[in-house]
């Protein structure tokens, strides 16, 4: 694990998740994702709630024009098809190009090489956020199979802390590892944020639109730690007040959109379990 003394004896940053919620309601940033099918409904109606706008133009031709449009880029490799491979890395290197905040999420990216391959191409892309589960961030970091790095990885987030040290320090992007704790880093500062229901992995899609959120987040928040990790706490928090009425994964679902919608500044926070 790594060494906790380092981050400690590093100043934290002011957390303010209101702050960075009212001004995504206030400001709408349009987030270009590029996403899977299956996650493409949840993703979209959960930026909507949070009071963002979106576009998921995936074909190459006018990608670029989207990108140009939009305040951040998410891309979610998801459902893999070689047609996906180009348009991603041309958005991605526009977006840096125009100054664009992005988020990487490498869905299964341990599950094949063509997954790595491309992970990989992308994290040299200057990526202002990478966020996965466990598995996933360790698959990027050591850059090798892992076949648990899936959507339902086993592994505890602390156990990649070291991993997303790493590959903070190599790609100079903010890592984000999702789990039962939440841990953020840029290889200088840590946060954990504890907020969240285990409904969230029962739906698909949660961790994809958590993704685009931040995406979102980060479009109205310069710090890139601060967005992570208000996203995180913002959807965590929302997750937990759907939980406590949903008599399953259906309700929970549209649960968690109501609740992302009506998340007002006194349960945040009051809510918001950030460290």
């Amino acid at each position: 694990m790594v060494a906790q003394q380092e981050f400690e004896d590093t100043e934290r940053p002011d957390f303010g998740p209101w702050r960075t919620l009212e001004r995504v309601r206030e400001r709408r940033p349009l987030v270009h994702v590029i996403t899977s099918f299956v996650a493409a409904d949840l993703t979209a109606n959960l930026l909507l709630a949070a009071g963002a706008r979106v576009v998921m133009a995936q074909d190459k031709a006018e990608a670029e024009d989207f990108v140009a449009l939009a305040d951040a880029l998410c891309l979610n490799l998801g459902i893999l098809t070689a047609d996906r491979v180009e348009p991603m890395i041309a958005v991605a290197r526009y977006a840096v190009e125009l100054g664009r905040p992005w988020v990487l999420d490498p869905v299964g990216v341990g599950a094949s090489a063509e997954r790595r391959s491309l992970a990989k191409r992308l994290s040299g892309l200057q990526p202002t956020v990478i966020r996965g589960n466990a598995a996933e961030i360790l698959a990027m970091a050591e850059d090798e199979a892992a076949p648990a790095a899936g959507v339902d990885s086993p592994i505890d987030s602390a156990e990649a802390l070291d991993a997303a040290h790493d590959l903070s320090r190599s790609t100079g992007a903010l890592v984000a590892v999702s789990g039962s704790v939440d841990y953020v880093t840029d290889a200088v500062r840590l946060a954990a944020v504890a907020n969240g229901h285990h409904l969230m992995t029962r739906v698909t899609g949660v961790g994809c639109a958590l993704s685009a959120l931040m995406a979102a987040c980060c479009a109205v928040e310069g710090d890139a730690l601060k967005a992570a990790s208000h996203g995180l706490a913002i959807l965590g928090l929302a997750g937990e007040r759907a939980a406590a009425e949903a008599s399953g994964p259906a309700s929970f679902r549209a649960g968690l959109i109501d609740r992302l919608y009506d998340l007002d500044q006194d349960s945040l926070e009051a809510g918001a379990r950030i460290q």
